[in-house]
């Protein structure tokens, strides 16, 4: 039987449950990770989520390599994998292996390798696990494995408890006694993944309150789909509109992405997140430094940067590529589409529970709620407004038809799109369309799940729905689109 290939997406390999993601493929791709390291006597880190048996297969990342002479840092329990990349920079390890499928559905599982710097790997990483992959599969006798039990006997493995040195980077991070002291009533939407509890352990100790929902584990997410956009959390947002609360804080179920409400119980989209940090970080706390973000996300960046003298970066979509570019440049922030957001002073990788406690952060420092604080951010940038469409797709046939849609569109580039002409193209990450009235249009396809993804930005939600329909139009695209977010 031809082995499953192991790809790397956007950040990491996914699969389902038992079809792709089994114990024989997780294996292969732990002794890569051996084989990669070779001659690095550092400890490797090992992390895991809140899915379906997540712990067994941490195990067996630990066994394989345990058995090729690794001295192995497994983490005690469920973490966000932030948390994990943080203990391989704090442990100085040689990198770190996280299992865990972020926000994709619940049949999904999947392995994240973080090099020795705490972010995502570069693409010349990727490649290189996935050739060492593909040898562990078909090479009689490569993949070496361990008893468990007597890897931890021999000292090969070692329980270890990540929280507090987490703890204390967040503390360096933020002003954390002045956070706890606040009173803010925030309330933590968890999604049943593995921030539960964090935001809670960062703010308890003063007169800030903190109510969680679904922080329980669940390993099919209770029916939902794990992603922090306002679809796909409605209990939070009625909580939230409700009132009673300053901030509302949710995370997906690897806790790398953050998503805001505001204390009308508006849900403040990613776009808005990502000009929000950098506008609290260059105006209130007077910072400076390059901002990075994806092809996906806002103008309003590029805006921001001009007025304060900063340079922008717009990079392909996933930390392998921004987190690079933030080290390359010191960047003050990087960030893309999807709520993942990384810090100067922190990891070049998205923190969701930090980027959260960032925005209570901009609350008590400007003094106001965090409605007026966007309505500020509007006053410096313009009014801004953005959609995005997930089409869903059958898993059989994807890749050819991703081809075939890419193959279409390189070869027939629209010239104008509903009204406006295009002034540039960018094709390196699907295809993103600028129009001359500032605004854009992109479709790609997701690295990691079966979807077509159609974003655009505009100044007007009218303007955004005609750019949407105009570019969907040209790509014949029949199918209902689902997880819009405003």
């Amino acid at each position: 039987m031809k082995p499953t290939p192991i790809r790397f997406g956007t950040d990491g390999w996914r699969g389902v449950v038992a079809d792709d993601f089994t114990y024989f493929n997780v294996r292969a791709v732990a002794q890569a990770v051996a084989w990669y390291l070779e001659g690095d006597a550092r400890p490797v880190v090992v992390g895991h989520d809140t899915r379906y048996s997540a712990e067994l297969f941490a195990r067996e990342v630990a066994r394989v390599l345990a058995a090729n002479g690794r001295r192995v840092l497994l983490l005690d329990g469920p973490a966000p994998t932030q948390v994990s990349s943080w203990t391989v920079v704090a442990r100085g390890a040689a990198g770190g292996v996280v299992v865990t499928a972020s926000h994709n559905p619940p049949e999904f599982n999947g392995l994240k390798y973080k090099p020795d710097y705490g972010g995502s790997a570069p693409p010349e990483v990727v490649g290189e696990l996935e050739k060492l992959t593909a040898r562990a599969q078909v090479e009689d006798g490569a993949v070496q494995a361990m008893p468990f039990a007597d890897a931890e006997a021999q000292g090969r493995v070692e329980l270890i408890d990540p929280r507090p040195a987490y703890i204390e980077q967040i503390g360096r991070m933020l002003d954390l006694p002045r956070l706890r002291g606040a009173g803010l009533r925030v309330l933590h939407e968890a999604m049943h993944g593995s921030g539960a509890g964090w935001v809670k352990l960062l703010l308890q100790g003063g007169s800030t309150t903190v109510d969680e929902l679904h922080a329980d584990r669940n390993p099919g997410f209770g029916g939902m789909h794990p992603e922090p956009i306002e679809q796909y959390m409605p209990e939070a947002m009625a909580r939230m509109r409700a009132g009673g609360y300053d901030l509302g804080i949710a995370n997906d179920g690897d806790a790398d992405r953050v998503g805001i409400v505001d204390e009308r119980g508006v849900f403040v989209n990613q776009l808005q997140v990502m000009a929000l940090l950098c506008m609290y970080l260059l105006e209130k706390r007077g910072e400076r430094g390059a901002l990075v973000r994806s092809l996906t996300t806002t103008g309003m960046v590029d805006k921001l940067a001009e007025q304060y003298g900063v340079p922008v970066y717009e990079l392909q979509v996933g930390f392998k590529y921004i987190g690079p570019k933030m080290t390359e440049t010191d960047a003050l922030i990087g960030g893309e589409e999807s709520g993942g957001f990384g810090f100067r002073g922190h990891l070049p990788e998205r923190d969701g529970i930090l980027a959260g406690l960032m925005v209570a952060q901009m609350i008590v420092d400007y003094g106001m709620p965090l409605s007026r604080i966007l309505a500020h951010l509007e006053d410096l940038v313009g009014p801004h407004a953005y959609t995005r469409h997930d089409i869903r797709l059958d898993r059989e046939g994807y890749d050819a038809r991703r081809e075939e849609m890419y193959k279409r569109i390189k070869e027939n580039p629209p010239s104008s799109l509903a009204g406006g002409n295009v002034v540039r193209t960018r094709d390196d990450d699907g295809f993103k369309f600028y129009l001359e009235d500032a605004s854009w249009v992109l479709v790609r396809f997701s690295g990691t799940e079966p979807l077509m993804r159609v974003y655009s930005e505009a100044s007007t939600r009218s303007r955004v729905d005609e750019l949407l329909a105009a570019l969907e139009s040209f790509l014949g695209v029949s199918a209902p689109a689902v997880g819009a977010a405003h």
